[in-house]
């Protein structure tokens, strides 16, 4: 794995859970594949992975750092630079490694607090900091896309998840026009439903945005799951329109940035996003054929 996050990567990407109170869990079945759902799924070992309620009165965060480095393997999947700013963290983390996986997974927690209307982050707990001004944030730092990596996993017969963010899902297909089944294969090409997931690159939460995608398209914060999937598919509608409706262009606009498949007239030569574009077309065919039903299969 090339590189750690970063100082400044940490204040950027680690702004907010999701603003709704609840739990997450991340629930696995005999093919051995996480999903990441808000309620446990029958006939699946599940473990709490977060657990969030938002404090009251809780003010904005005030931000300045460097935007992270763009993906070595791929073109940044917006090529505008960020808007938002980020207040620097007091010391950088160094994540937990987790169990052994093709796509290697690590955990970690920073403290957050606001002083003097700033927000800092540390991975150490704060003295003299009250604690109802103390929230402890959870992430997944990934090394790449859950459809980018994992070559062991077979697409055509990975579990797929109906229930996950059904509301979200459905306010947001409905409102730009991309169908409900294109969003749910993305979101489990992106980051099988994690919406903590944070890829080394710098992409954030359920539809993994880079910082720049978020801001173009009006995402404040990307670990709210409801402006996450909302951003993503105005991006997807916005791809699938400039590609005439076609999935496969708009998939790799998606992963490697419009300006990549513009400039080779297609789906760019890069393995992670030939793959990528594969899987998605895999998934957007069985979840065309498996919505309407009940559970994650």
């Amino acid at each position: 794995m090339r590189g750690w996050l970063r100082l400044g990567m940490i204040a950027a990407s680690l702004v907010a859970l999701p603003a709704s109170a609840g739990t997450l869990y991340k629930c696995v079945g005999a093919d051995g594949v996480p999903a990441y759902v808000s309620k446990r799924i029958a006939g699946t070992s599940c473990t709490v992975v977060s657990q969030y309620r938002p404090a009251p009165n809780r003010k904005a965060a005030r931000v300045s750092a460097s935007p992270p480095a763009p993906s070595p393997k791929a073109a940044p999947k917006a090529e505008s630079a960020p808007t938002s700013t980020i207040a620097p963290a007091a010391v950088a983390v160094a994540p937990k490694p987790a169990a052994a996986h093709p796509q290697r997974v690590v955990s970690g927690q920073v403290y957050s607090f606001i002083k003097d209307g700033v927000r800092n982050y540390t991975s150490a707990r704060p003295r003299g900091v009250a604690v109802s001004n103390l929230r402890t944030i959870h992430y997944s730092y990934i090394e790449t896309c859950y459809a980018c990596g994992n070559p062991g996993v077979d697409f055509g017969a990975v579990r797929l998840n109906t229930v996950a963010y059904e509301s979200e899902i459905a306010s947001a297909a409905r409102e730009y026009g991309v169908e409900e089944a294109i969003v749910r294969a993305i979101i489990h090409a992106e980051s099988s439903f994690n919406p903590l997931a944070l890829s080394h690159a710098g992409a954030m939460g359920l539809m993994q945005l880079m910082p720049a995608t978020a801001a173009r398209f009006g995402v404040a914060d990307a670990y709210d799951a409801a402006q996450n999937i909302r951003g993503g598919v105005k991006y997807l509608a916005f791809l699938l329109k400039r590609y005439n409706g076609d999935l496969t262009l708009a998939a790799a606009g998606y992963n490697a940035g419009e300006g990549a498949v513009d400039r080779n007239g297609g789906v760019p030569p890069y393995a992670e996003t030939q793959r990528y574009v594969q899987r998605v077309g895999v998934l957007a065919t069985r979840y065309r054929s498996n919505l309407g039903t009940v559970g994650a299969r």
